[in-house]
């Protein structure tokens, strides 16, 4: 009898909201599983979605274990995002980008939605810390996303969070539109021949520590992020320790990216999550994910009005300089095939891709020293 009682109370605290939330677990899931769209990250985020909205669930509240892995792991300390980047860190191979320097302009070209964005949401209204919020989605980078949001202590923590890992799934589908926008088939056709120069391990070595040195210089604040990202590189380019180096690229990338995504679902709550404004701030998202892609596109266009026949730079490779590694960068070597079948455009992009990696973080950094300026 109090069993039953009890089940006739559970179904008595479900609410549209809580239904609604399920079927937004249920289709980050679908996204996960059938569309192979990020499943490391889409299903934990998706089962997390329907947990935390079950009535009277156990996993949040005093003693439950997703509050309790969000508050130490994310809200207090920002520890899951940061180590993340060690992983991040050791799986990137910045040869592409070394032996070819200029790509580094698109990673700091394609943050531009960012700051439009951040401009677009203030004049809507939205608090400041939840337009910067809002505008880092366009990074396309959910540990930069979700840490700029937690330091800020926005009100959209978990539409933050969602968005930012589904556009960065959605990569294959908006940036083609995107750049398509803004290119003519001629442009899409350019051919850039790879000569790659080699890079010394002495180069690959000290790379990362001068990266953060001069993060660290122009962005105090973004030396964590940058940091961490940098340091997971080192450990794989300084050829004496393989055995970490491949711990964080697997085991550790692996485990904190199953934690990540089950644990970011506690501020996916239906209370907190069903509401316009929510709504709003994912379309703002969107923007900004979109007017990144193009920003990078439109200054490689730029930068064409200055370089010879021949020298001439594909625009697509501009949309590259996102954050979004590698998926940005395939998008790009197909649509670079698709448009002549010769054009291989792979390596170029993925110059801009890791330079993506970058500038994303560099730009978290920016816009926590602003806020520290314009907030107090």
């Amino acid at each position: 009898m109090n069993e039953f009682a009890y089940l006739v109370s559970g179904a008595a605290g479900i609410t549209w909201e809580m239904v609604f939330m399920w079927a937004i677990g249920g289709l980050l899931i679908w996204l996960a599983v059938k569309k192979d769209f990020e499943p490391s990250l889409l299903l934990p985020m998706g089962f997390g979605a329907i947990l935390v909205n079950l009535p009277y669930a156990g996993v949040i509240g005093s003693g439950g274990i997703i509050e309790w892995l969000f508050k130490v792991g994310i809200d207090t300390s920002e520890a899951m995002p940061l180590l993340l980047f060690v992983g991040i860190g050791a799986m990137i191979d910045f040869g592409p980008l070394l032996s070819n320097p200029r790509m580094l302009l698109f990673g700091g070209a394609a943050q531009f939605g960012i700051f439009f964005t951040i401009l677009m949401a203030a004049f809507l209204g939205f608090p400041m810390k939840d337009a910067m919020s809002a505008g880092i989605i366009g990074a396309a980078d959910g540990p930069t996303a979700i840490l700029v949001s937690q330091v800020l202590n926005s009100s959209y923590k978990g539409a933050i969070a969602v968005a930012a890992y589904s556009y960065m799934a959605l990569v294959p589908i908006i940036q083609p539109a995107a750049i398509k926008l803004v290119t003519t088939k001629k442009e899409r056709s350019i051919r850039m021949p790879y000569n790659p120069e080699s890079v010394s391990k002495t180069t690959r070595v000290l790379f990362p520590i001068i990266v953060t040195l001069i993060a660290g210089l122009i962005a105090p604040k973004s030396v964590a992020l940058v940091g961490f990202l940098m340091f997971g590189n080192l450990l794989r380019e300084c050829g004496r320790l393989d055995a970490l180096a491949k711990t964080a690229a697997g085991p550790l990338a692996n485990l904190i990216t199953i934690f990540l995504g089950i644990t970011i679902a506690f501020q996916m709550r239906a209370d907190v999550f069903v509401k316009w404004d929510t709504l709003l701030i994912m379309l703002l998202g969107f923007v900004a994910f979109v007017f990144d892609t193009i920003g990078g596109v439109c200054f490689a266009k730029i930068l064409n009005l200055f370089l010879p026949a021949g020298k001439k730079i594909n625009p697509m490779v501009g949309g590259a300089g996102i954050s979004a590694f590698p998926m940005s960068a395939r998008v790009i070597q197909k649509m670079g095939l698709k448009e002549d079948n010769q054009n291989h455009l792979l390596m170029h992009a993925v110059g801009a891709n890791v330079a993506g990696q970058i500038g994303s973080v560099v730009a978290g950094g920016i816009i926590l020293s602003l806020a520290g300026t314009i907030l107090g």
